[in-house]
């Protein structure tokens, strides 16, 4: 990662000027840096400024208050493990027991933040170099933290009394994300190897993994913030006080407004009790028979628990079923309880309606819909192009599902269908 533009930064002149700035306006940044180099600053001081400042202002979604003390680049704040998440992680190692983690893949320094906020010791390892410098001043107010730059597999764990890892495997390659765990770097199964040194080892890895690529016995947890999967992690020996399973982590948005860790949004966690292997392939139930067996209600799971395999358990809960076959929309005649609801978004069934655009087209003149809500699973048509179709211009407001309904082996039975919803209120969950 090239970060050579940060340089003017690193001077007590330019860390006194960014400090100095008003917090980012885009419409007044260009009237800003005339006068701040009219002032005398040098022009490439302002630019690293002003870029830092727009980052910062961004930042804050992942990393709270933590962001206006922190350097980033585009592409490092956008691999990096938003707060929120970072201090679950956290969380792990110090019920754990643990005393001295290295946070292998460091980046710009998310997790190993959360951890020292925690007081717990931290080796954080990062092998490029600009990343590296980026992570040591993110980290500096942090005296636990020790940043090394290294070859996160070349670190000599036992030497230095590391008793826990917490390993984030670079999986982009010039740009585009890599599917094989074992194409990342470091691959997946070299990471897992480390449990030979250190039993207590963390790794983060995408949300899309195969479920197969899993160790039998880890606790793999798939995470979503405010309604967005973010990733997935492995957790092993003391690390995973669940035991060997797969489970989803549901956490409210935005992030925590305090700079201590502990001070996290409402968590919800879903486990499979009945799943002791996270490798094993998800539990697939029947769809429905045809459009005529949709109960009242639509179900969404989050998307966490539909990575983690939740969805059959959640559709046994709600004595619900699949639209259609491998669709993630259950129906059924019952709302989910407190419990289950953050799981779970919910709409009461108002109508069902063939997905053809030129009905659909008529639907919405004669009804005048203006704005439409759309959601889609299991068809090959897009929100974009329905919405071009069908042009809503008018003063009403609808709601439709786009989704296949039945088996997709039985021709005769299963097709594409729009189902007009309208939402429900949730059960009121009390606040973790």
């Amino acid at each position: 990662m090239d970060a050579s533009h940060l340089a003017p930064l690193l001077t007590p002149a330019g860390w006194a000027l960014l400090a100095d700035l008003p917090p980012y306006d885009e419409s007044t940044v260009l009237s800003v840096g005339a006068r701040l180099r009219e002032a005398g600053h040098p022009p490439e001081m302002v630019a690293a400024a002003l870029t830092q400042q727009r980052l910062r202002t961004r930042a804050e979604a992942k990393f709270g208050p933590f962001a206006s003390r922190m350097l980033f680049t585009p592409d490092a704040l956008e691999q990096a493990t938003r707060l929120v998440v970072s201090a679950h992680h956290a969380a792990r190692y110090e019920h754990a027991g643990v005393q001295h983690v290295a946070d292998l893949g460091c980046g710009i320094g998310g997790d190993a933040m959360a951890l020292a906020g925690l007081g717990l010791r931290v080796l954080a390892v990062e092998s490029d170099e600009a990343t590296a410098a980026l992570a040591t001043v993110n980290l500096m107010v942090f005296p636990e933290v020790e940043v090394l730059c290294a070859d996160a597999l070349e670190v000599d764990l036992t030497a230095r009394g590391i008793d826990a890892v917490f390993a984030d495997p670079a999986r982009r390659s010039h740009g585009h994300r890599i599917a094989d765990p074992e194409q990342w770097s470091p691959a997946l199964g070299r990471v897992l190897a480390l449990r030979d040194d250190v039993g207590a080892l963390g790794v983060k890895v995408a949300p899309g993994i195969d479920h197969a690529a899993l160790p039998t016995d880890a606790h793999v947890q798939w995470a979503s913030v405010g309604g967005e999967v973010v990733e997935a992690g492995i957790w092993c020996g003391p690390l995973a006080a669940e035991g060997p399973g797969r489970s989803a982590l549901v956490l409210s948005d935005p992030p925590p407004a305090s700079d201590d860790p502990r001070d996290a949004p409402s968590a919800r966690v879903l486990r499979d009790p009945d799943c002791h292997d996270p490798s094993t392939p998800p539990v697939h139930l029947a769809p429905l028979a045809d459009v005529g067996a949709l109960g009242a209600y639509v179900h969404e799971p989050d998307g966490a628990a539909i990575r983690a395999g939740l969805v059959a358990h959640i559709a046994e809960r709600l004595d619900a079923a699949p639209v259609g076959d491998r669709i993630a929309y259950l129906s059924g005649d019952a709302l989910p309880d407190a419990s289950l609801a953050p799981f779970v978004h919910s709409w009461r069934v108002r109508e069902v309606l063939p997905l053809n655009l030129k009905m659909l087209k008529t639907r919405v003149r004669e009804h005048d819909i203006g704005s439409l809500e759309l959601h889609k699973r299991g068809v090959p048509v897009t929100p974009d192009a329905v919405r071009a179709a069908v042009r809503p211009h008018g003063q009403a407001h609808e709601t439709w599902i786009m989704t296949r309904v039945g088996n997709a082996g039985d021709a005769q039975r299963a097709r594409g269908a729009v189902i007009v919803v309208e939402p429900c209120e949730a059960p009121t969950v009390p606040v973790s």
